[in-house]
C-alpha cells in the first residue's frame, strides 16, 4: 500500500502555470530541441533537393501559422491569405533593391507594412462574419493581385521584382545550406511569439471570441478589435513568410500568389488542425510533400507494364492533381481533427499500453 501511493494515478496540473506552459513535459522540451539540432546539422548530410523542400517547409509554415491564427484560434475565415504573402514579398523586394535597405532589416519591415494592409481589410471584415467573410477576404485577394499588376513601380508589372540575397553585417548567404539557417531561425522565432501569444491575455481573448462571441462580448473583450488584431497578425507573418520567399527566390513574379495557394494555405490549416500550433507545422510538412511523393509515384508508374495495361498515355501527368485533390477530400472526410488530433491519440495510446482502452 505504501509503495502503492507513490505512484501517480494521473497527469494532474495543480498550478495555472503548468496548464500554460510551452512544453508539456520535458520529454517534449528535450525532443523540440533534438529536432532544431538536427535541423542545424541537416545542410552537411542532405543534398539540395532536400534542402529546398525544408526550406519551403520553413517559409510556407510561418505563413500558415499566421492563417491558423485567424482561422483556428479567432474562428474567422480567409481565403485571401496568398495575396497578403506575395504583398509582403513585393514589399522585401522593394525596400531591399530599390530604397537599400538591408534585407537583415527588410525582412522584418516588410512583415510590419503587410500588417498594416492586413489591419486596413481586417476593419470591415470585423463586422462580418460566415459567408460574406469569406467573400470579403476574396474582394481582398482580388484587390492585391491588380495591385501587383499595376503598380510597376513597386511589383515591376509584368516584369518580374527582383529581390536582394540574404545579407548579414556584409556577410551575402546564398545557397540552400546556408539560406536554411535563416528559414528556420524565423520558423523556430515566429512559433514561439504565437505559442507565447496565446498564453496571454490577449491570446485567451481570441479563443473566446472563436468559442462564443456573444459570450465573450459579455465579458467586456471588444470584438472589433481582436477580430482586427487577428486579421493584422496573419498578415504579418504572411509578410515575413513571403520575404523569406522573396529573398531566396531572388525573383518574384504577380503569378504565383493566385487563389489556388490561398487554398493551400487553408488546406494546410484544416489538415493540421484547427486550432495547434503543432499541427500548422505537420499540416505544412504534409502537403509539401504530398505533391512530392506523387511525382514519384507517377514517374514510377510512367512506362511500366501498368501504364501500358491501363494505356494511361500522356495522361498520367494529371494523375498527380487528382490524387492530392481525392487525398484532401478524404482526408477531411476521415481525420477532420487535423494530424495534431491524431497525433494526441497516438501518444495517449502509448502512455496508457497496455490498458489503453
Amino acid at each position: 500500500m505504501a509503495m502503492q501511493s507513490l505512484i501517480p494515478a494521473g497527469d494532474f496540473r495543480s498550478r495555472y502555470a503548468a496548464d500554460t506552459t510551452i512544453f508539456p513535459t520535458a520529454t517534449s522540451r528535450n525532443l523540440a530541441f533534438l529536432a532544431v539540432v538536427v535541423l542545424c546539422g541537416a545542410p552537411f548530410v542532405l543534398t539540395q533537393y532536400w534542402l529546398s523542400l525544408l526550406i519551403q517547409i520553413g517559409y510556407m509554415a510561418i505563413a500558415a501559422l499566421g492563417l491558423n491564427l485567424l482561422v483556428g484560434f479567432t474562428g474567422q475565415i480567409s481565403i485571401g491569405h496568398a495575396a497578403f504573402f506575395g504583398f509582403g514579398a513585393f514589399t522585401s523586394a522593394y525596400l531591399s533593391s530599390k530604397l537599400g535597405v538591408p534585407v537583415f532589416f527588410a525582412i522584418p519591415l516588410a512583415g510590419v507594412v503587410t500588417a498594416l494592409v492586413g489591419l486596413v481589410f481586417g476593419l470591415p471584415a470585423a463586422r462580418l462574419k460566415g459567408l460574406y467573410l469569406a467573400i470579403a477576404t476574396l474582394a481582398a485577394q482580388y484587390i492585391l493581385l491588380d495591385f501587383f499588376a499595376r503598380a510597376e513601380w513597386f511589383t515591376g508589372g509584368v516584369v518580374p521584382a527582383t529581390a536582394a540575397p540574404f545579407s548579414l553585417f556584409g556577410w551575402v548567404i546564398r545557397g540552400d545550406h546556408n539560406y536554411l539557417y535563416v528559414v528556420l531561425a524565423y520558423l523556430v522565432l515566429s512559433y514561439l511569439l504565437v505559442t507565447n501569444l496565446l498564453r496571454s491575455r490577449d491570446g485567451r481573448a481570441l479563443v473566446a471570441i472563436r468559442d462564443h462571441y456573444l459570450s465573450a462580448e459579455m465579458m467586456g473583450i471588444n470584438l472589433t478589435k481582436y477580430r482586427t488584431l487577428a486579421f493584422g497578425l496573419a498578415a504579418l507573418f504572411a509578410g515575413v513568410a513571403g520575404a523569406l520567399y522573396a529573398h531566396y527566390q531572388e525573383v518574384v513574379s504577380n503569378e504565383g500568389f493566385g487563389i489556388d495557394r490561398s487554398i493551400l494555405f487553408l488546406a494546410i490549416v484544416i489538415i493540421g488542425g484547427l486550432g495547434s500550433v503543432m499541427g500548422t507545422l505537420m499540416g505544412t510538412v504534409f502537403m509539401v510533400l504530398l505533391p512530392e511523393a506523387m511525382e514519384w509515384l507517377t514517374s514510377a508508374v510512367s512506362g511500366s507494364a501498368l501504364d501500358r495495361a491501363l494505356d494511361l498515355g500522356t495522361n498520367i501527368s494529371f494523375l498527380r492533381e487528382i490524387a492530392i485533390g481525392l487525398v484532401i477530400v478524404l482526408f477531411l472526410l476521415f481525420e477532420p481533427d487535423g494530424l495534431a488530433h491524431r497525433w494526441r491519440q497516438i501518444k495517449a495510446y502509448w502512455k496508457l499500453y497496455p490498458f489503453s482502452y
